[in-house]
């Protein structure tokens, strides 16, 4: 069962970017589950006014096998949330992250002493997340970092990615790339797979 951790000012594009994703590929692995959680079930509010719906609480959530800890602009309040940090730090599994979600693993403690990225792209005025990891993490400049099982993925639209990688780690080369040719993103793959000099 993969989690999608969804706390208000979530960005929409990784809540996107993580069902989206599993919701392709569960087309080719039926038994694929996952499910989103928040402090408590039920709507959810998004950066600018979206709603979504956690199926589960903290208290009601089933054993997870990876938990992906997504981004947005709420990110600071959720990294200050002692609930959120305890059920992250509680052990469900593996975690992953996508875009600014690493900054709550982060303050979690859970990237400690690891390789990691997070948004580094920003407006005018504002201060990139990955210059705040602070000196116990290796930040990376990059699309995205796996270190001792734990992956971080880089801004907003690189969660695509990390998500690909994801269900290649846990499912097989052979189901991602058939996820991406479905969903039409080969160039965009390639492209980041060459800036990861895997092309």
């Amino acid at each position: 069962m993969y989690g999608i951790l969804l706390y208000d000012g979530v960005e929409p594009i990784d809540v996107g970017a993580a069902f989206g994703v599993l919701s392709i590929a569960k087309r080719i692995i039926p038994s694929l589950a996952f499910t989103g959680v928040a402090r408590r079930a039920g709507e959810v509010a998004c950066a600018n006014g979206l709603g979504v719906i956690a199926e589960h609480g903290f208290s009601d959530c089933p054993p997870l096998d990876l938990l992906v800890v997504t981004g947005g602009p709420g990110w600071t309040r959720a990294a200050s949330d002692a609930q959120t940090l305890a059920f992250i730090r509680a052990g469900h599994g593996r975690v992953a992250s996508l875009c600014t979600g690493a900054m709550i693993l982060h303050a979690a403690g859970l990237l400690d002493g690891l390789a990691a990225t997070t948004k580094a792209a920003v407006f005018a005025g504002e201060v990139p997340p990955i210059d705040l990891l602070g000196p116990r993490v290796r930040s990376r400049r990059v699309v995205l970092a796996e270190d001792r099982g734990v992956v971080t993925s880089g801004g907003v639209t690189l969660g695509i990615d990390a998500m690909f990688h994801l269900l290649a780690r846990d499912h097989g080369e052979d189901v991602a790339a058939e996820v991406v040719r479905v969903m039409e993103y080969d160039r965009a793959l390639a492209a980041n797979r060459e800036a990861l000099g895997h092309g």
